[in-house]
């Protein structure tokens, strides 16, 4: 008996030293720094018409509520408000075409490399910054067009980007499970929108990762297989508004009860582009695809169908959030 306590403690002491140490080096690390991947065979970016407006558009579904600095109406960044206090301080960058506080002096490939990965020019992993690994080539150098652009949003604009102030979770997490993405081994080509199931599929995944949200919770997310995060789309996930309260993610299988099958594509597109759902409005930080075009709410709501359905209910429902 003796002896098998002995071991325990054994045990327990390398378990409790290994914690330990592994405590002393995420803080001491703190966000990782990476070599810089290089994309290979890239073209130059031309900004046609085409090109600006659809940039304009992906900035506004998926940028400009981090980015945006209202005082300013610049990309300049600010303070995450509705980022899990639990993360610590995180702060988003400046954007703009500013050359020393911004990406004015960043190259298209840099930008690229950016948007695929989440790593920039320096090597530093930016943190709670959506990878768009499965976005489309046309899609990315549409951002890259847009951030190059004359627009007010993107014009130079001096402001510091602040330091990022991560709690130890947010270290443990980004030393650990949260990772930069690869860039793609081949050109990423969207489905064409009349093949409405493959075309919905790339929205939630590629252009607008809708997936990140509505799936159970941002630390089981998988990047690089979507399907495979926990609960995919069948929401739960904890969100803050800007006033800090908890806003739980919509569940958007079919399931009849908890989910949006009962849902006309009607009523759905109301939801999508205006915020109001056949049971009220939805909560920040939606809506924002208010330029979402037919074409997309319908793939949308196609390829939702042939999820399997997630019974979820969530507090929009009327119901208590389903147990994690």
């Amino acid at each position: 008996m003796r002896k098998v306590l002995r071991i325990m403690g054994l045990l327990l002491a390398v378990v409790v030293v290994a914690a330990v140490g592994f405590v002393v080096f995420v803080s001491a690390r703190g966000i990782p720094s990476y070599d810089v991947p290089k994309p290979t065979g890239m073209p130059l970016i031309e900004a046609t018409p085409a090109r600006l407006a659809q940039g304009e558009k992906l900035v506004l579904s998926s940028c400009a509520d981090c980015h945006l600095n209202r005082q300013t109406n610049r990309l300049a960044g600010h303070r995450l408000l509705d980022t899990p206090p639990e993360f610590g301080g995180l702060y988003s960058a400046n954007i703009t075409q500013d050359k020393e506080h911004g990406i004015g002096a960043w190259t298209d490939a840099e930008l690229v490399t950016l948007l695929r990965t989440g790593v920039g020019r320096d090597g530093r992993f930016r943190i709670v910054m959506p990878s768009f690994v499965h976005m489309s080539d046309e899609d990315v150098s549409s951002l890259v067009a847009f951030l190059r652009s004359g627009h007010e949003w993107v014009r130079p604009d001096p402001t510091p980007s602040h330091e990022q102030e991560p709690s130890l979770l947010a270290k443990a997490l980004v030393n650990t499970v949260m990772k930069p993405t690869p860039l793609p081994a081949g050109p990423v080509v969207a489905p064409a929108p009349t093949e409405a199931v493959a075309f919905g599929r790339y929205l939630v995944v590629g252009r607008y990762k809708c997936y990140d949200c509505h799936s159970k919770d941002f630390k089981t997310n998988n990047s690089l297989e979507p399907e495979q995060s926990e609960g995919y789309m069948g929401g739960g996930n904890k969100l803050l508004n800007l006033q800090g309260q908890e806003v739980y993610s919509r569940n958007l299988t079919f399931d009849a009860e908890t989910g949006i099958g009962d849902w006309t594509e009607a009523q759905f597109a109301q939801a999508v582009k205006y915020g109001m759902t056949p049971r009220g409005p939805l909560a920040y930080p939606m809506p924002k695809y208010s330029q979402m075009d037919d074409e997309e709410v319908h793939a949308l709501f196609v390829y939702l169908q042939t999820l399997p359905k997630i019974s979820n209910a969530t507090a929009e429902d009327g119901g208590a959030v389903a147990a994690r």
